[in-house]
């Protein structure tokens, strides 16, 4: 199950949200080398991490620990390529309210290839279910070109937003992803689960 954090629910998540963290310090600082802020010394928290965002979490059903994650932002507020990376965008960043940005999209380091393919399909089955709720048409993305290939190859329905350009050394691509509910039948006929993916906590305050 894949749980939604929004900002009116997020004190419920605080526990997972620190092992979100916390795991995404060792793929993206650890593993990667990624030059990005690290809080404490095992958290990897940056400047995007705002009361705008929003976070898929993949937990464990029984002990609830972080499986793996990803992070939406609305990209009328900061996000990655419109404030880093906008000469990734041939014809501008797409700034619109049916336009979310995905990043930091992980599992927890440890699990076998087979639960890590499981968790990203369980979150790429939630990032459609998202979508259709809250009323975006597309998604947005930064990434190295293998792993925008292996975005192609699952089957979303992507346009690239301009050529890929070296950066540190690696080819850098950015991304739109087309989001109907067609894609959502496309993972449900794959996977073969119809029940929704996404689970709500109602904020204590409601």
């Amino acid at each position: 199950m894949v749980h939604a954090v929004i900002p009116e629910n997020r004190d419920q998540y605080r526990d997972a949200l620190l092992q979100m963290h916390r795991d995404r310090k060792t793929i993206f600082v650890d593993r990667l080398h990624w030059a990005v802020p690290v809080v404490d010394g095992e958290f990897e928290i940056d400047q995007f991490d705002t009361e705008q965002a929003v976070y898929l979490l993949a937990l464990d059903p029984r002990s609830h620990r972080h499986l793996g994650s990803v992070r939406l932002l609305p990209t009328l507020h900061p996000h990655l390529l419109g404030d880093v990376f906008p000469d990734l965008c041939a014809a501008g960043v797409p700034r619109d309210a049916g336009t979310w940005e995905i990043t930091r999209l992980c599992t927890t380091p440890g699990l076998e290839k087979a639960e890590a393919r499981a968790v990203l399909g369980l979150i790429a089955t939630a990032l459609v279910e998202f979508a259709l709720l809250y009323g975006v048409n597309r998604y947005t993305c930064v990434a190295h070109l293998q792993w925008l290939s292996q975005l192609i190859a699952v089957g979303w329905d992507t346009e690239p937003l301009g050529a890929p350009q070296q950066i540190d050394g690696e080819l850098v691509g950015a991304l739109s992803i087309n989001v109907t509910p067609a894609t959502l039948q496309m993972f449900r006929d794959r996977s073969g689960r119809r029940r929704p993916i996404l689970h709500w906590i109602v904020p204590e305050a409601a």
